[in-house]
């Protein structure tokens, strides 16, 4: 048997995975992000991460973030005062992407998965607490935050750090899809509001945020 290198026993020990299991996960994210009902909770996630940022970046600018809603189809909205509202509107799909790149950062710490889904849970449930004013809202978070948690019954983590290195994906999958919508959406959108705000066309915005995303799945290929 050949002796393992420093490369091998360092991303056994980190839990890095493989290019060739980094395309296998990257499939498995592409597919599930495609089928009927299953991908409605991911698409769940996305979302949620979308107005998150959008939240953080009307408190960074000094607004305040009333609420936060949450529908079945996918879609969100976050309801603040104040704030600067061209980067408001931008931090969307660029968080979305952003939070999709670090949660599978984290999930190459092998060590620290079970931290990293409980963190996850933490905010999850901070954000019932701050900004969930109704019940579909509720609903929706408390059924992410079940899914974050319920791979916490597992004894061996290595399995805890590919799912979470799937959901990493899957949300930047769907960052990177979620745009693309707003082509078919006259009038409609943050690229809109951008547009409108700024004067600069909106599918230039889109495809910003499609760079963006692309790069984020870019670095985490380079992670592998």
């Amino acid at each position: 048997m050949a002796p393992l290198n420093r490369n091998s026993i360092l991303a056994s020990s980190s839990g890095i995975p493989s290019r060739g299991r980094f395309v296998l996960e990257l499939i498995v994210a592409f597919l599930l992000t495609r089928l009927p009902f299953i991908s409605v909770p991911f698409k769940w996630f996305e979302s949620y991460f979308h107005e998150l940022s959008h939240g953080l970046a009307t408190i960074m600018s000094g607004g305040v973030v009333s609420s936060i809603a949450l529908f079945p189809n996918g879609a969100g909205l976050c309801y603040s005062q104040g704030g600067n509202a061209i980067f408001i509107a931008f931090a969307g799909y660029l968080g979305a992407a952003l939070w999709g790149y670090l949660i599978f950062l984290l999930a190459t710490w092998r060590d620290g998965i079970r931290f990293t889904l409980s963190l996850l849970a933490i905010t999850l449930l901070g954000s019932i607490v701050l900004w969930a004013r109704d019940l579909l809202t509720i609903a929706i978070l408390l059924c992410l935050t079940g899914l974050i948690l319920l791979p916490l019954k597992l004894k061996n983590s290595r399995p805890l750090n590919s799912l979470l290195r799937i959901l990493g994906l899957m949300i930047i999958l769907n960052a990177m899809a979620s745009p693309m919508v707003l082509f078919g959406l006259a009038g409609q959108g943050d690229a809109v509001a951008l547009a409108q705000m700024t004067w600069i066309p909106a599918w230039i915005w889109v495809v910003i945020w499609l760079v963006v995303s692309c790069g984020m799945l870019w670095l985490s290929w380079q992670k592998s």
